[in-house]
């Protein structure tokens, strides 16, 4: 059994196939959709925990390239800076997962990455900069 969390990135020309549908019909392959931006006739990016047999996972893989998507690993969910944090507690606020939480009466935050589910909201609320997104380079 295999289980990797994956970023599809969708050309224009696919945006509107059924991508998701074929790799759990014809790969027989469980999918939990983590993240999702995809727009109609314009480029997607999915991210996503794709798990199964390793050799369907294998082949539904290449078939992902075949098509012409863009298949990267994600090495991590999310990257905590601790050293560039401030602590000021933006990101807590809103983190759906309670993957970060700010620590009373100490007001230091704690990043548990295991609950994170690569929402990135904590990129976008970070004045310091200091959550990242690491991917991989492509499969």
């Amino acid at each position: 059994m295999v289980k990797q969390k994956l970023v599809l990135r969708f050309p224009s020309s696919l945006v509107e196939q059924p991508v998701i549908y074929n790799l759990i019909k014809n790969f027989d392959l469980m999918v939990n959709i983590l993240r999702a931006d995809i727009n109609p006739k314009k480029e997607g990016r999915l991210m996503m925990e794709l798990s199964g047999d390793e050799s369907n996972f294998r082949r539904a893989l290449e078939w992902l390239q075949k098509k012409g998507l863009e298949v990267m690993q994600l090495k991590q969910q999310i990257i905590w800076q601790e050293d560039r944090c401030t602590h000021c507690g933006a990101c807590s606020v809103i983190c759906p997962s309670g993957a970060l939480v700010l620590n009373r009466p100490e007001m230091t935050i704690r990043f548990m990455e295991e609950k994170c589910v690569v929402c990135e909201l904590c990129l976008r609320a970070c004045p310091a900069r200091a959550m990242e997104t690491l991917l991989d380079s492509a499969i």
